[in-house]
């Protein structure tokens, strides 16, 4: 199995999932330890719109998954934007264990939307991510 800086074009601290729990063709959910690192929030809580880039984390993480497994490079993504983000809380509390879930709902040409979730004590969100990943763009190698 391959480390999530494998699987996502970022690097340090700019990573913010911690591990692939499991993946096939279409799904993939991730593990995220909400962190208290001041990249975000502070030594208590992250904002619950952090939950949008966890999200688009796992959908790029699923994309690097299945160009490591076809032998290809890791290429960018790009987020366009979300819908119905519903979130039941307004910040994650550092030290969070949460889930992530995202489930491919159409893809085609580079065009995907996704249905994620995301679930951990307390924590109930959903939303649908649009991305863009052409097979051209950058690849990172």
């Amino acid at each position: 199995m391959f480390k999530i800086d494998e699987l996502v074009p970022h690097a340090g601290k700019m990573v913010l999932l911690e591990r692939v729990v499991e993946f096939d063709e279409d799904h993939m959910i991730a593990e995220v330890i909400v962190r208290d690192d001041g990249l975000y929030g502070d030594e208590n809580s992250v904002p619950a719109w952090l939950g949008i880039e966890y999200m688009a984390q796992t959908i790029a993480a699923l994309g690097g998954m299945k160009r490591r497994i076809a032998g290809k490079p890791i290429n960018l993504g790009f987020l366009l934007g979300t819908r119905r983000y519903d979130c039941n809380i307004d910040a994650f509390a550092v030290g969070s264990v949460l889930t992530v879930s995202v489930k491919c709902l159409i893809e085609e040409q580079g065009l995907g939307v996704f249905d994620c979730r995301i679930e951990g004590p307390g924590v109930h969100i959903s939303a649908n991510l649009n991305v863009y990943q052409p097979d051209d763009a950058l690849d990172r190698t």
